[in-house]
Parts: C-alpha cells; sequence; structure tokens
C-alpha cells in the first residue's frame, strides 16, 4: 500500500510539473519524458471496472425506480378490490366506498411521484454533503422501511399504509433519480457518457418490465399474494449494498467538493484500468479552481444569471417533455387503457408485457445509437414519433366510441407500442443524463436538483389527473399530451443544442458566447475520450 501511494505521489509531482511546463512554455520538467500517445490508451476507457460500478449504480436505484413505478399496474384490480373491501368494512355507505375507489388509486399513484419530489429536492444536497457513492448506500434504508410499510398494509387492512408506503418509497426513487445519473456522467468518459446514460434508462425500463411479469395474475398479482411484490427490490438492495461498497467515489466529487486529489487518482486509476489519467486530473483541477475564482452560488442563480438561465430552462422543458408526454400514464393505467380499448383483462395484462419488452429493447438500441446520432437528433426523433402515435391512439379511442370493433383495439394497442418505441428512442433516456451535460461543477447539483423536482411535479400531476380525465372525458384524455408533444418538439429544434462528443467545458461555453453557433463548438473525436 505504501508503494502504491509512493507511487501515485511521485505521479502528482510529475503531473503537476507537466501542467507547469503547459503554463510556461520552453520551461521543460527535468527528467520528465511525456509520452502523449499513451493518453490515448484504451480510447473509449470503458473497463470490467466501469462495467461493474455502472451495474452496481443502476441496478440498485435506477432499476428499483422502474419497478416501483410499474408495480401498480398489472394488479391495479386486485388492490381496486383491497381498497373497496377495506372501505365496506369500515361500514361506509356503498355508493360511498364506490365514488372513493378513483380518487384513492389517483392519490396512491401519486403519492409515489410526491415523495419523489422531496427526495429530488433533497437528492443535490445529500449528494455534496455525502457523495455520490455514500448516498446512494445509505438511500438503502428509505427502500427497506418502505417495503415493510407496504407489505404490512395488507395485514393492517389499511390503504393508508400502503399510501405512506408508496410516499416513502417515492422519496427514495427522487434521490435515485437525482444522484444515479449524476454518478453515472462522473465515472466516465466523454465519449462513454451517452452509453451511461441511456444504459441508466435500461435498468429503469427493465424495472419497468420486471414489475409487469411479476404483477401478473400467475405470479404475485392474485388477492392473497399482490402484497409480496412490492418486496422484490430487497434483492437488488443487497446486491448494490455488497456491489458498490467494492467500487470507488466519484472522482470528480473527490477532486471538486473534497479537494482529495490523491483519492480521486486512486479511484480514476481503478476505473480506466491505466495510469495514464494526468490529462482528467488536470481537466478536474482547473474546474476546481475556476469554481473558486467564482462567488458563492444559490439555487435562484439558476435563474438570475444569464449565462445559466436558458441551459436551466432547456433542462425544465425537457423533463417536462418526458412526463407530459404522457409516458407515465401508459405506465400506470396502460392495463386499463388496454381493457378500455375492448381487450379482455387478460388479453390487457398481455398488452402490457408486450409494450415493456418492447421499451426496454428500443432503449437497448437507443445505447448503441446515443454517442453516433448524438442527443438533440434522437430527442427530436423520438418526440415526432410519439407525437405521431398518441394522435393515432386518440383517433383509434374517439371511433371506438362510436363503433366498436376488435380491430380498433388492436389499433390502439399497436399505436401504444409504437409510442413506447419513440420514447425509448430518445426523451427516455436523454433528459435524465442532459441535465449533468448542460452544467459545471458548480451550479451542476443545484441544477439537477431542480430537474428531479421538475420531473417528479410533472409526473405527480400526471399520476393524480389523469384518471380522472379518462373517467370524465374518456376517449379525448390523451389530447393534452398531443398539444404538449408538438410544444417540446418545436422547442427542442430551435433551442436545444448537441452535446455529443463536447466536453463540459465545451458545452458552458455555448451559454458564454452570444455570437458563435454551437455548431461552431469543437466537438471532440473518440481518440480524445481517454484525455477528457
Amino acid at each position: 500500500m505504501e508503494d502504491e501511494e509512493q507511487q501515485l505521489l511521485k505521479r502528482r509531482n510529475i503531473q503537476q510539473e507537466s501542467v507547469n511546463a503547459q503554463n510556461y512554455p520552453g520551461v521543460r520538467p527535468a527528467g520528465i519524458e511525456i509520452n502523449q500517445e499513451n493518453d490515448n490508451t484504451n480510447k473509449k476507457g470503458f473497463t470490467g471496472r466501469l462495467a461493474l460500478a455502472m451495474a452496481a449504480c443502476t441496478m440498485g436505484s435506477s432499476f428499483q425506480f422502474g419497478y416501483n413505478t410499474g408495480i401498480v399496474n398489472a394488479p391495479e384490480t386486485v388492490i381496486k378490490e383491497f381498497y373497496n373491501t377495506t372501505c365496506n368494512e369500515r361500514n361506509h355507505p356503498e355508493d360511498y366506498c364506490d365514488n372513493l375507489i378513483v380518487p384513492l388509486w389517483s392519490l396512491t399513484v401519486a403519492m409515489y411521484a410526491v415523495g419523489g419530489m422531496i427526495g429530488g429536492v433533497s437528492a443535490g444536497k445529500l449528494a455534496n454533503l455525502w457523495g455520490r457513492k455514500r448516498t446512494l448506500l445509505l438511500n438503502n434504508i428509505l427502500m427497506i422501511i418502505s417495503i415493510a410499510v407496504e407489505i404490512s398494509s395488507k395485514y393492517a387492512e389499511s390503504y393508508e399504509v400502503l399510501i405512506v408506503g408508496r410516499l416513502i418509497v417515492g422519496v427514495n426513487a427522487g434521490i435515485n433519480t437525482g444522484i444515479a445519473p449524476m454518478y453515472l456522467s462522473e465515472i466516465s468518459t466523454v465519449g462513454l457518457r451517452g452509453l451511461c446514460g441511456t444504459f441508466n434508462q435500461l435498468c429503469i425500463t427493465l424495472g419497468v418490465l420486471t414489475s409487469t411479469v411479476v404483477g401478473l395474475n400467475t405470479v404475485l398479482g392474485r388477492s392473497d399474494t399482490w402484497q409480496y411484490a412490492f418486496g422484490v427490490p430487497l434483492v437488488l438492495v443487497v446486491w448494490q449494498l455488497v456491489a458498490l461498497s467494492c467500487c470507488p467515489e466519484s472522482p470528480r466529487f473527490l477532486v471538486i467538493q473534497r479537494q482529495e486529489d490523491l483519492e480521486a487518482e486512486r479511484a480514476l486509476v481503478w476505473l480506466r484500468g491505466t495510469t495514464n489519467v494526468h490529462k482528467e486530473m488536470q481537466e478536474m483541477i482547473a474546474e476546481r479552481d475556476a469554481q473558486r475564482r467564482e462567488k458563492q452560488f444559490y439555487v435562484c442563480d439558476l435563474f438570475r444569471d444569464p449565462e445559466l438561465r436558458k441551459p436551466m430552462v432547456i433542462c425544465i422543458i425537457m423533463h417536462l417533455s418526458q412526463q407530459w408526454s404522457g409516458i407515465n400514464a401508459v405506465i400506470y393505467y396502460s392495463t386499463s387503457i388496454f381493457m378500455g380499448a375492448g381487450l379482455r383483462e387478460s388479453s390487457a395484462e398481455m398488452a402490457t408485457l408486450a409494450t415493456g419488452a418492447v421499451n426496454s429493447s428500443m432503449t437497448l438500441v437507443s445505447a448503441l445509437l446515443m454517442d453516433r446520432l448524438g442527443r438533440r437528433t434522437l430527442h427530436l426523433t423520438g418526440l415526432g414519433g410519439m407525437f405521431i402515435f398518441s394522435l393515432i391512439l386518440t383517433s383509434g379511442q374517439i371511433y371506438q366510441t362510436y363503433d366498436d370493433h376488435n380491430w380498433l383495439g388492436i389499433i390502439c394497442v399497436m399505436a401504444v407500442i409504437g409510442y413506447i418505441i419513440f420514447f425509448a428512442t430518445g426523451p427516455g433516456a436523454i433528459p435524465w443524463f442532459f441535465t449533468a451535460e448542460l452544467f459545471a461543477q458548480g451550479s451542476r447539483s443545484a441544477a439537477v436538483s431542480v430537474g428531479v423536482v421538475v420531473n417528479w411535479a410533472a409526473n405527480a400531476t400526471v399520476g393524480f389527473v389523469f384518471p380522472i380525465l379518462q373517467k370524465n372525458i374518456k376517449a379525448y384524455s390523451f389530447i393534452p399530451f398531443v398539444a404538449f408533444l408538438g410544444f417540446s418538439w418545436m422547442f427542442t429544434f430551435y433551442q436545444v443544442p448537441e452535446t455529443k462528443g463536447r466536453t463540459i467545458e465545451d458545452i458552458t461555453a455555448l451559454f458564454r458566447v452570444k455570437d458563435i453557433p454551437y455548431q461552431q463548438i469543437p466537438q471532440h473525436s473518440d481518440s480524445d475520450s481517454e484525455s477528457q
């Protein structure tokens, strides 16, 4: 261990002399030969250890988020029966219980998102206070508590207990959705940021798909076993506690927040599988020095500072474009949507399972395309496709109210699947990691927190309002989503820059330099990824 420390300290001295050599041309560090070619070793920087860190982070946070988002979908009918039975056993009038079910179920769904808002508000602060890795590990305490509360609701014969459990697990999800993308973006190289961000979304979709399978009537979606479906994430809690404990803290956090350069270099060497990490260290040290020269940062500066206001508005609209596209109306209520389209309950469950499988498959395809086609292109493609298929779904539902044909139900199912395909192409993954790319370290945590809060607030709105819309305007309930998708596409086309292949410094420069179009800001090739 001492030999390793001496080697790293020696390398730190060499690195400082290299920085001096760059700052003072013509002065060469004595006895030091810098081999620039070695900086391109392992071009993309993808190693087995980086893969382990990605899996430890996402399977224990993003997968849980997706699972708990979708777990109330398939067993919706069974849980509503539990609500109705519980209400009747309290000697309430039958009409009262019948009228209570829809708002009570809406509250159950929405409280998960309200908890997400609470967790999102605290995510940035906790990330800077405890660190990204430690916060993710400690957040598992909330998951364990929520599992115990949700399972006990059946035995307590109390839907209030289940609603409280959904609130607690929502807080856990809000923290995870704020910190997991941040950790991933800070441990990856420039050339892998898109892959890491899309892998995060892939785990979310796999979580939704798993929850759909678990919630089937043939698995745990029965009246006597539905409560145990909420306990499945306990397996992932154990996984993250073991696997993430073996991984390092974010090197960027260690350098900029903790000034622990030696630990940061150790982390980079571990992640990259090479000792040629001094250029990454230089970039982080330069960012730390620049941050020290800046005034103290407050969240309100995101809206007061002209250089931060536009990226913050972009961040907010992109998060809204994800949620107000209607995606969680599909995830939360796809089974009831399909039943409303004329499918039997068993067929509706299978159609819901098919949408989850398509979502996961297309997210994997998106991961392969993200760093080739770019974030902006994929986001525009996704929003445009969702707009078209939302129109088809709405038209199919409207015509079905006048002419009840089986083929209209099939069109509605195909429209939902097409909608899911285009959601997974871009809008599903991009807003979560795009925010971390738009801001430098000093403002990143605050911006991510604001983005997470906006996302969860929009999520809560959809979760609570959609069943009420569905009950009152029925076939027309998707029209507000269609309108917002059209607006989001126009905004993205005219206002959102491409960030593919650019360093954080280059991206933030887009909002400082007023006279240079973003296309003229240089992009970095894959051979530069390791050095950045």
